[in-house]
């Protein structure tokens, strides 16, 4: 399983894998502006996105919320579920109409628990978009707070 860093599920997990999870997908709605989950909160589900878009943020101490990262169709919005204290790490806000699969975190895990390969691959999946998500962040705020000219590799 070579997938992209950014790879949807689609791309990111083995057939009979991604249908074990789809399985556990229900359908949702959220309209333009809504809320998803905040920084800190707690992580107890995770969508795939049909059509629409999310915007991810990061609350910072006197200033608005920076924007991270938007994603799109197919992306993954939330990895925190899946790792302790399963508390959200960042904020989410649908920027669009969004239509998303929605997954309970709580059977999910238990599932990648009973099952040593579908665990061993949800967890790659879901590392390597933690992963992208880590340097889209400290790329973002580098763009946001370094002082211009710093020179500040990446």
């Amino acid at each position: 399983m070579n997938a992209p860093a950014t790879a949807g599920m689609l791309q990111a997990l083995p057939a009979e894998h991604r249908q074990r999870l789809m399985r556990f997908a229900g359908e949702v709605s959220f309209p333009q502006g809504a809320r998803l989950f905040e920084e800190g909160g707690r992580a107890d589900r995770f969508w795939i996105i049909r059509t629409g878009s999310v915007d991810l943020d990061m609350r910072v101490p006197g200033r608005r919320a920076a924007v991270i990262e938007t994603l799109r169709h197919n992306e993954l919005i939330g990895w925190s579920w899946l790792f302790a204290p399963h508390t959200w790490h960042l904020g989410a806000e649908a920027t669009s109409p969004v239509r998303a699969y929605e997954f309970d975190a709580t059977a999910i895990r238990s599932m990648c628990q009973d099952d040593c390969a579908l665990g061993a691959s949800v967890t790659q999946w879901v590392g390597s978009v933690l992963a992208h998500r880590l340097r889209s962040t400290r790329s973002r705020l580098l763009d946001l707070y370094a002082p211009y000219g710093s020179g500040s590799l990446l």
